[in-house]
């Protein structure tokens, strides 16, 4: 067994570097342990199955589970470690225990892999902040986030075996929109997160869900937009930047576009229909 020390935070986050045909023996700890392969190539044993290990592969590795690494190249990982006491009761039980009760190794797709990456820079960056007395919660957090992220990755593992490459992916550029639309978003950033040219992606998502993916973006930012009018007192140019629009001409030209109507007269004619339901439900 080698012991690794949470005594701090109950978490922990440290960079590995291992060289050309280094070798860590057969170990185990007894809390968890999260690789994140960072760069470089090599190979894991898990489960006492040899698996390739390549950029943002990602092993997620239970307490007494025998493993070992080994590098082809230079191999550098991010070591996240923590005791599961730390999370809530409904995460361990209603997550980790039943997406992880074993080791497992996750090759999660770009856009996982981008949030992956974010998720642990933030990590990084919340321990590096020692005299902070938020720095436990703050893991804590980002740590929930993270596992939520890998169950999504399991899950969309899991819904792959049956489905095609393409329509995986255009549901995964929808999911992304729909969590990501208030980010100044284009064709060519969606593109590059997936590794493919604009005109393909266009392609994938138009034959799936017949429009293109800013057609959709442009929808789902209206859509928003029209619930904060119906229910709340917000002006119209926070609206508009809430929901990801820089301009406010551009907000009310796509706005009425799809609405019809100016977001001012949508908002004074759900007003004056709700107005009319309640005297109509009062005679």
């Amino acid at each position: 067994m080698k012991r690794i020390d949470l005594s701090r935070n109950a978490i922990d986050i440290y960079e590995q570097k291992h060289m050309n045909g280094h070798l860590v023996s057969e170990h185990y700890h007894s809390t968890h342990q999260l690789l994140f392969v960072l760069e470089g190539e090599g190979a894991i044993r898990l489960n006492g199955e040899a698996r390739r290990l390549a950029v943002d592969d990602t092993a997620l590795i239970v307490p007494y589970s025998v493993h070992s690494v080994m590098s082809d190249s230079r191999l550098t990982l991010l070591v996240l470690a923590f005791d599961e006491e730390v999370l809530d009761k409904d995460m361990r039980e209603q997550l980790l225990h039943v997406y992880f009760s074993d080791s497992r190794l996750l090759k999660p797709g770009r856009f996982a892999a981008s949030e992956l990456r974010q998720l642990l820079r933030k990590m990084l960056f919340e321990q590096s902040r020692e005299s902070s007395p938020l720095v436990r919660l703050s893991l804590k957090v980002q740590l929930s986030q993270l596992l939520l992220l890998l169950v999504s990755s399991v899950e969309t593992e899991a819904a792959g075996a049956g489905s095609s490459s393409n329509r995986l992916r255009a549901e995964k550029i929808r999911g992304y929109i729909d969590s990501k639309y208030f980010d100044p978003l284009t064709a060519g950033d969606i593109a590059s997160k997936l590794g493919i040219s604009t005109r393909h992606l266009n392609n994938i998502f138009k034959e799936r869900y017949d429009m293109t993916p800013i057609q959709y973006l442009t929808e789902v930012r209206i859509r928003v937009a029209q619930k904060l009018l119906e229910e709340t007192n917000k002006d119209v140019i926070s609206i508009c930047f809430e929901v990801g629009y820089d301009s406010v001409s551009t907000f009310y030209r796509s706005f009425k576009a799809i609405a019809k109507v100016s977001p001012k007269m949508y908002r004074e004619l759900n007003a004056r229909a709700s107005q009319i339901g309640r005297e109509l439900a009062s005679n």
